[in-house]
């Protein structure tokens, strides 16, 4: 069958398809997928063969999906507790919010600039230590410093820190 009459042929019946899928889903939504989804099997059907009756070839695509969506949905509603539904829904998304972003980006800035108003050594040894999880046996040697003094190094640099992030913290 040519595409210009499966085309006509859907848009002729695709509201009747529509009714019938709603039927077995029970819901309109679906049904419309389904049988956009139909569609696009009956016509990739129809190009490559001559279809003896079009028609009811396509209800029984509908059919077919519309109940192996229903299926689908009765295997998800055993699976799913009643109620967590709309426990999702009220979950937010897995990425902070537009405020939490703003907060954070100028916590990095000022921490940034807190790390550049370092002393290069203790700015290092804090870096090796936080960013790069050295030890403070590692960073002494790296340093050529005792391991004593790579301790307060580390300290001295997170204090100042700990301090320039709550000054802009009050500043915001």
């Amino acid at each position: 069958m040519p595409s210009e009459a499966t085309t006509a042929l859907f848009t002729e019946h695709r509201r009747s398809l529509i009714e019938y899928a709603t039927g077995i889903i029970g819901s309109r939504a679906e049904a419309e997928d389904v049988v956009q989804e139909a569609w696009l099997r009956f016509d990739a059907v129809s190009r490559r063969q001559l279809l003896d009756e079009p028609l009811s070839y396509l209800y029984r695509i509908v059919r077919n999906l519309a109940i192996d969506g229903r299926r689908k949905q009765g295997r998800e509603e055993r699976h799913v507790v009643a109620g967590t539904a709309s426990l999702l829904e009220g979950i937010a998304e897995d990425r902070p919010s537009p405020e939490a972003e703003i907060v954070a980006r100028s916590e990095l800035q000022a921490l940034q600039a807190a790390l550049l108003e370092l002393p290069e050594r203790t700015r290092v040894a804090v870096e090796m230590h936080r960013m790069g999880g050295a030890t403070l046996k590692e960073i002494a040697a790296y340093l050529g410093v005792s391991i004593g003094l790579a301790h307060s190094l580390v300290i001295d640099g997170l204090e100042h820190c700990r301090a320039r992030l709550a000054r802009a913290a009050t500043d915001r």
